[in-house]
């Protein structure tokens, strides 16, 4: 196969993982046996259009990969989508030398990307981010705005009206305090894990993440914001005086970093989950694109990794910034640490601990953690442990951390759509977004300890995981010994999939595993299974719902049936 299929190109606004600041990447399809060459080949094209478009300093990565190739260089950040256009040319130069076709003329290339460089300059914007970072603050563009500081410490301005650097009331602008908030698991629950211990400690809050925007807890913008566009729309607004911003992998491979400035980073785990998208294809290079939130961590910062999970124990010893360890328990790399005077949060002797050394500060009880219902749900345990050392970093102290813990979850908003246990006439329901078999495999350890007559599980996947992928999170789900599995169809994540394929590639794996076909069904969409699951409750079941896209309809439900005076065996209204 000759090499000329772009998978991707995009920009990158913030550091990435071949690339320490902005610039452009591109994804190709390649034969294998032709990587050298043409990796080659892209690097020569690309260099000659960096000098003739006067680039010459600009950097360039690349990075093989079975059946492909990512393709990066730096870029002026106000030149961005200039450098997609050279990157592109760069990649069809090359791939017309390995296709022995004649190349595009390299004087009509050069001048079309010098006129498309020339109409996308701003030497306001340049001189404004140059200005911040020469005063030691956060500099942000996008949404056609620029912004200078965080939160309440902001100045934001339209992006045609920017203002001179030297007319900005530079002693007015200043960064919040912010978190980052990464991993394959549990990092929307300890964002907002973190976010209630600084506001048991009077910070004014803001959050990020895959469920949207919220400041004082009260939602400003719903939808997925784990991303830079919902870092900038938090970081804008001045009621905020420290920001918890969750960064998902898909956010950090599209674009970037969301932000380049936070106080503490966070990893949370890493976990087999869209392997095989934009050329990650190993563990490992999932850890190095979740770790890439270190670099955002400023000087008398830390990151906060986890000792129980392999791969971060592993490249947590090559981190460049201080690393505050969690873990549950028993961990080397822990040990090792605190001999060396670090710092870690552990969980000892039934209590949440802060430990410095030798020094030990007990904070709460783990059995007075709300979420970890006694203890049982062991992955909310590790939350509560990864929240409170960002907290830690952040100053928050420990009788703050230990409030917010008792209280964390009781409030139906607290953690909507994460480990949620509602009692419904009888029925217990287990409210979660377990998408992933380490997910899975957590939600199980907690089932197994609830006591239930009868378990049901709803069950689905987006259609971009792989079959092997989608059959792992199956078994993982046996894991919950169901009587019961209802395979749900996640219409709007098809992803390229057709309707029924992933319920049908659940339904041969369970049948393989010999599940009977009588304690399976198909019902369809999400709130047609719950309503199924509810039709099948009798007193004393667990039902056990994992919930992504239907979530408002489902909680909607769930109160009109605690309203009306449902009882198990009774009809839905409809």
């Amino acid at each position: 196969m000759q090499p000329t299929i772009v998978a991707d190109s995009r920009r990158l606004t913030g550091p990435s993982l071949l690339l320490s600041r902005p610039g452009a990447i591109l994804e190709v399809r390649l034969d294998d046996a032709e990587h050298d060459r043409a990796l080659a080949a892209w690097r020569a094209a690309a260099r000659r259009l960096l000098d003739a478009v006067g680039w010459p300093g600009e950097e360039l990565a690349t990075r093989g990969f079975a059946g492909g190739a990512s393709l990066a260089l730096t870029a002026p950040a106000d030149a961005l989508f200039a450098a997609t256009d050279l990157n592109e040319a760069a990649w069809e130069a090359a791939a017309a030398e390995l296709g022995g076709r004649p190349a595009p003329d390299a004087d009509a290339v050069a001048a079309r990307l010098r006129e498309a460089i020339a109409g996308e300059r701003d030497p306001a914007l340049v001189a404004l981010r140059d200005a911040a970072r020469a005063h030691d603050v956060t500099f942000l563009a996008g949404e056609e705005l620029v912004s200078v500081g965080t939160g309440a410490g902001a100045l934001v301005w339209p992006i045609t009206s920017l203002p001179d650097p030297a007319a900005v009331p530079w002693a007015h602008v200043h960064d919040v305090p912010v978190a980052l908030v990464t991993g394959s698991n549990g990092k929307t629950t300890v964002v907002r894990m973190i976010g209630a211990m600084l506001a048991e400690s009077g910070r004014s809050v803001g959050l990020t993440s895959t469920d949207g925007v919220s400041v004082h807890g009260t939602p400003v913008l719903e939808g997925d914001y784990s991303g830079p566009s919902g870092a900038r729309a938090l970081l804008r607004r001045p009621e905020v005086d420290a920001a918890v911003l969750e960064a998902a992998r898909g956010g950090l491979l599209r674009r970037g970093l969301n932000v380049d400035r936070a106080a503490v980073a966070v990893v949370t785990n890493v976990a087999d989950d869209h392997l095989g998208e934009f050329g990650i294809q190993r563990l490992g290079e999932l850890a190095d694109v979740k770790l890439l939130v270190a670099r955002a961590v400023r000087p008398g910062g830390a990151v906060v990794l986890n000792a129980d999970d392999a791969l971060l124990a592993e490249r947590g010893a090559a981190v460049p910034v201080p690393v505050v360890w969690f873990s549950l328990g028993g961990a080397p790399a822990v040990a090792r640490h605190l001999e060396a005077g670090g710092r870690a949060v552990l969980c000892e002797d039934g209590w949440l601990t802060l430990a410095v050394g030798n020094a030990r500060s007990l904070v709460v009880r783990v059995d007075d953690i709300y979420v970890a219902a006694g203890g049982a749900a062991r992955h909310n345990v590790a939350n509560a442990l990864a929240a409170a050392a960002a907290a830690w970093v952040l100053g928050v102290p420990p009788h703050s951390m230990a409030a917010a813990l008792r209280r964390f979850g009781r409030a139906g908003d607290d953690n909507t759509g994460r480990g949620n246990l509602i009692e419904l006439a009888g029925v217990r329901l287990l409210i979660d977004y377990a998408h992933n078999p380490h997910g899975m495999t957590a939600l199980a350890h907690m089932v197994t300890a609830l006591p239930a007559r009868r378990r049901l599980v709803l069950l689905g996947q987006a259609g971009d995981r792989t079959d092997e992928a989608i059959r792992e999170l199956t078994r993982a789900a046996l894991g919950l010994r169901p009587d019961r599995v209802l395979l749900k169809e996640m219409d709007r994540y098809l992803r390229g999939r057709r309707p029924g394929e992933v319920p049908g590639i659940m339904a041969d794996e369970l049948a393989r595993l010999g599940v009977p076909g009588a304690a399976v069904s198909r019902p369809g969409g999400e709130l047609a299974a719950v309503r199924e699951a509810l039709t099948w409750a009798r007193e004393g079941d667990l039902l056990v719902l994992t919930v992504h896209q239907d979530r408002p309809m489902v909680f909607a439900l769930i109160e009109r049936l605690r309203a009306t005076g449902w009882r198990p065996g009774d009809p839905l209204p409809g």
